[in-house]
């Protein structure tokens, strides 16, 4: 048998050495791949569970968004209910007053209408005394310049109080008093008297039916609640 040329012998060499090389090179891809296999996995593995967190985080912005705005609606709520609340205060204060349920402190006037000197010549005497109409005058004005409360000879005045005549002597709630009548109300002076001192109004007509009138500003009045007048 010839011998193998040396020619023969290289290339058989090179072949060997080449597929030594390539099965080398293929036990390490496989060895690198099943390394990394498991490296992969769990990146997966957080790569869905950082999308499901934001996906949660999202939901909860919702939710608190949303209860944030049922917040405001409900402080809406609480503010409108409040001023209800304050207004409906406001009425019962003023309804009080009204009854005479409680007392009136604050700033007002004083009006005090006194008989007018006697007069021998004047056979009448009905016509220098005060009457219950000059009261009822003074008393309706107040009311409708808005007097939240008033007295007359420190008797608190109700919303159902009466008033007589009798004589020199005038009745309130079955009380007698003699003249001079003094009147407090507790409200804006300036509002008080200049509705009183209106040209042709009640101050005009005062003077006119020979009543000495006289009407003071005051800093404060203060006027008693019904069940302090009985006591």
């Amino acid at each position: 048998m010839k011998p193998p040329s040396r020619k023969s012998m290289i290339i058989l060499i090179v072949c060997i050495i080449t597929g030594f090389i390539i099965g080398y090179s293929y036990n390490l891809t496989k060895d690198n791949r099943q390394l990394s296999s498991p490296y992969v996995e769990k990146d997966e593995s957080y790569r869905e569970e950082l999308i499901k967190q934001q996906e949660r985080n999202k939901e909860l912005s919702e939710e608190l968004n949303e209860l944030n705005q049922r917040i405001r609606d409900y402080e809406k709520s609480f503010a409108s209910n409040q001023d209800e609340y304050d207004v409906l205060l406001q009425e019962a204060e003023k309804l009080r007053l009204m009854l005479g349920d409680i007392p009136a402190v604050g700033q007002g006037i004083r009006i005090t209408l006194n008989d007018s000197e006697y007069n021998p010549n004047n056979s009448n005497p009905n016509e220098y005394i005060v009457h219950e109409s000059h009261i009822f005058k003074v008393i309706n004005e107040l009311k409708i310049s808005g007097a939240e409360a008033i007295t007359i000879n420190g008797q608190r005045l109700k919303a159902n109080s009466y008033i007589n005549c009798t004589g020199p002597v005038i009745t309130i709630d079955g009380k007698q008093y003699p003249a001079p009548f003094v009147i407090e109300a507790v409200g804006n002076p300036e509002v008080l008297i200049s509705s009183l001192q209106i040209v042709g109004g009640v101050f005009d007509q005062l003077i006119n039916d020979q009543i000495v009138v006289t009407i003071e500003r005051s800093a404060q009045v203060s006027i008693p609640s019904v069940n302090e007048n009985q006591s």
